[in-house]
């Protein structure tokens, strides 16, 4: 929350935080004047906080009974928290989605098996309630990832669903995330996967030594980096159709801030694999693209508040 108290300070746009982590919420009570901005992690239970699903659900659907403003409300928490909803909602708008098979409450080792042998050749886990990279691990075939489970080497899903998708080899190295508010793309950001692996949250509070795979810094400190020692950089005047795409599934889907990951491969492949609905940006690459996330999104909500006519909540 840091660079966006300070956004938000800088636009002189007024901001209350409500930390849901769990407490009391009275149905019956009129929500506050204002635009209400969900900033609902998908990982939050990684940080000890198995309540605020919960209650931000609960929030959430208070808010829109009572005819409140939300930006990235309800239903969009929802694509925040299953990569299933995500993928299926990106294949149902024509986008290219990696090939994946949902695994819930069945046997993951004879699906891996049937699903190696489908795709032939490496395969990615991951966690349909994802962030931070959780649960992602690739492998070469079915046994490699069949000594790995045996092991007790992968760690089970929060929401108990697990997905197998096929490994998609980038042309460079890299994924791209293009950056949306307010339904505007504002840049695209690379992130070298040499380097990063799957942990590729580009937020200091969570970056990771790509060659310990260990966080940085302790929760709470930020980070300084010199030019050339992050994995992520600005794709400077990226432009390509996909954008466009882009900016009409967040429209249809009711995402109004957004950073949407995709992998270009040799053959020129754009397969998008990712919606990040509580996008965090990177100090470094914000501060040298074109528009700031951070003050963008100030400057968005900051226009809803003086249409509701309220004080932002």
């Amino acid at each position: 929350m840091p660079p966006f108290r300070e956004a938000f300070a800088a636009e002189g746009v007024p901001l209350v935080e409500h930390v849901l982590t769990g407490g009391e919420l009275g149905l019956a009570e009129a929500p506050a004047p204002g635009v209400w901005w969900s900033r609902m992690s998908a990982s939050a239970h990684t940080r000890d906080h198995d309540a605020s699903i919960a209650h931000t659900r609960a929030v959430l659907s208070w808010l829109e009974a009572a005819g409140a403003r939300t930006v990235n409300g309800r239903a969009v928490l929802e694509l925040e928290l299953s990569k299933v909803a995500q993928l299926t909602a990106l294949a149902a708008a024509g986008l290219e989605v990696p090939r994946t098979v949902a695994v819930v409450g069945a046997d993951l080792d004879a699906a891996a098996r049937r699903f190696a042998e489908r795709v032939g050749g490496p395969f990615v886990t991951k966690h349909s309630q994802g962030g931070k990279g959780l649960g992602v691990a690739r492998f070469s075939g079915y046994q490699e990832f069949a000594d790995t489970l045996a092991s007790g080497g992968l760690d089970e899903p929060f929401d108990g669903v697990w997905l197998l998708q096929e490994f998609v080899a980038s042309a460079d190295d890299s994924v791209t995330r293009a950056e949306f508010v307010g339904g505007e793309f504002l840049y695209a950001l690379r992130a070298d996967t040499a380097r990063g692996g799957f942990q590729l949250c580009p937020a200091d509070a969570c970056a990771i030594d790509p060659d310990t795979g260990r966080p940085v810094l302790p929760p709470g400190a930020t980070i300084a980096q010199e030019p050339g020692e992050t994995i992520f950089s600005l794709r400077e005047g990226f432009d390509h159709p996909v954008l466009a795409r882009y900016a009409d599934f967040l429209r249809r889907n009711g995402i109004e801030i957004a950073g949407v990951e995709f992998i270009t491969t040799a053959e020129g492949r754009v397969v998008t694999y990712d919606v990040n609905t509580n996008t965090n940006y990177n100090a470094a690459v914000d501060a040298a693209a074109p528009r700031s996330g951070p003050r963008e999104i100030a400057r968005y909500t900051g226009r809803l508040l003086r249409r509701a006519g309220g004080t932002l909540a």
